[in-house]
């Protein structure tokens, strides 16, 4: 590892970090000297600083903290994803860190571990799947109190800053190119593949989509580092990057789009056959997503927040439908070459965790190819709200769904689960001792 920081330059930290269940990045700063002996040893951080509610606090029921002496586990680093900080003000490099247990194998409730495990679920029947994320999210003002959106209109337009549209302008992109080209620049540093940059339906809302990669947890990681760096180059600009899922109740809500392909050990699409016909497989991977959608929600949708996003013309789905190129759907089937057919997840938040939503993907498309689950006939062209299973659009039936899967259960263990869903209830007791403002507003001097 040391060899591998010596070829980016000279740092003199090194900060190391995994990524919780919530998607929060916690870990440390160490000088670069000791870099070989993080790659020999691990880094000690306590276990249970996975399972922390969304104030970064420890989750009692999860049972990692409170009655076990809060033990250490040894975190070792993702060697590709070693990388210059660019935002930093000392020198500095970053790397995102898995932990592992005593003999070797992964610690069971990091969402790296989580995902791999799905991954090999199909190594053992010789399948490789390929995933990509789109990740929209605002830019908004840096300021105290309520956010509000950045205009992204063109100067001296008289749009207002609440107006929707706009879609795809290149004028907006321009108006923000010094943000936009110092991310462009700090992807480059940091190894990520960026595919697009556009602007989406609303003021200040973008999209940028990485590429595929054939490592599904590469895929993951680098979703997760990009949120971190749009993050950083944001506040240098003045101005915040937000990924909650619903930050404006008249406005999109920004989506998690999770792309899916699969292939053979030779590298050959298994999607698709030579002429660019799905195949049998590709409809019951659609099968075993819609049938299990609903169950995996909370990973799709893990907030509070999570829920606002999901209404009636939103683009964000209500049930588990899917239909051929239709963005209205749950699940988006797009055609093409042999290497294009591929399956596009529409249901998950910018909010959630991209581990989480990958592994929730991949156990349903696995189930649904050893079942030979059939997704039944597309849905008419927009018929969102009429066809497919409804998915539960409230927080607390999406963490009980859940806790009672038994799909959840037997894809992911019911360790996994049993902390999971103790995270999420801790998190929604949480909220309900909050009183929000709006409710002041409404009840104050009216009940």
């Amino acid at each position: 590892m040391k060899s591998r920081i010596d070829e980016l330059g000279v740092f003199e930290l090194l900060e190391a970090f995994i990524v919780d269940l919530n998607g929060v990045p916690r870990g440390k700063w160490i000088p670069v000297g000791k870099a070989e002996r993080l790659a020999r040893d691990g880094l000690p951080m306590p276990r249970s600083l996975f399972a922390q509610d969304i104030w970064g606090s420890d989750v009692e029921a999860a049972g990692l903290a409170f009655g076990t002496g809060d033990p250490d586990g040894a975190c070792f680093p993702v060697l590709s994803t070693v990388a210059p900080a660019p935002w930093a003000q000392a020198p500095t490099a970053q790397v995102l860190l898995t932990m592992r247990e005593s003999d070797g194998s992964g610690y069971f409730i990091d969402p790296r571990v989580i995902l791999q495990k799905q991954i090999d679920r199909f190594s053992q029947r010789g399948l490789i799947p390929a995933a990509a994320i789109e990740l929209e999210f605002y830019l908004i003002a840096d300021q105290e109190g309520p956010p509000s959106p950045v205009r992204a209109a063109a100067p001296g337009d008289g749009a207002s800053p609440r107006h929707a549209g706009n879609v795809l302008s290149v004028d907006v992109l321009a108006d923000h190119e010094p943000f936009i080209n110092e991310v462009l620049s700090c992807c480059r540093r940091q190894s990520l593949d960026v595919e697009s940059i556009l602007h989406e339906n609303s003021p200040g809302q973008f999209e940028i989509t990485l590429s595929y990669d054939t490592d599904a947890c590469i895929a993951a990681d680098n979703a997760v580092i990009f949120k971190r760096l749009v993050k950083k180059i944001a506040r240098r600009h003045g101005l915040r990057a937000c990924f909650m899922a619903k930050p404006f109740g008249d406005l999109a809500g920004s989506g998690m789009h999770a792309h899916l392909s699969l292939f053979d050990e030779r590298g050959r699409p298994v999607f698709a056959d030579d002429d660019g016909v799905p195949t049998a497989l590709f409809h019951h991977a659609l099968g075993g997503l819609l049938n299990h959608m609903p169950e995996a929600m909370l990973l799709f949708a893990p907030n509070a927040n999570s829920y606002r996003r999901f209404r009636p013309d939103s683009h964000a789905p209500m049930r588990a439908g899917w239909g051929w190129g239709d963005r209205s759907a749950a699940l988006r089937a797009i055609e093409g070459t042999p290497t294009q057919v591929r399956i596009e997840h529409r249901v998950a938040g910018a909010d959630a965790n991209p581990y989480l939503v990958l592994a929730a993907v991949l156990a349903a498309a696995f189930e649904g190819i050893e079942r030979q689950i059939d997704p039944g006939e597309p849905q008419d062209t927009g018929a969102s709200l009429s066809q497919g299973s409804p998915l539960p659009l409230d927080w607390r039936s999406a963490i009980e769904l859940f806790e009672r899967s038994e799909f959840v259960e037997q894809a992911f263990g019911a360790d996994v689960r049993d902390v999971i869903s103790a995270c999420k209830w801790q998190d929604y007791h949480g909220m309900l001792a909050l009183v929000p403002n709006t409710e002041y507003e409404a009840y104050l001097e009216t009940a």
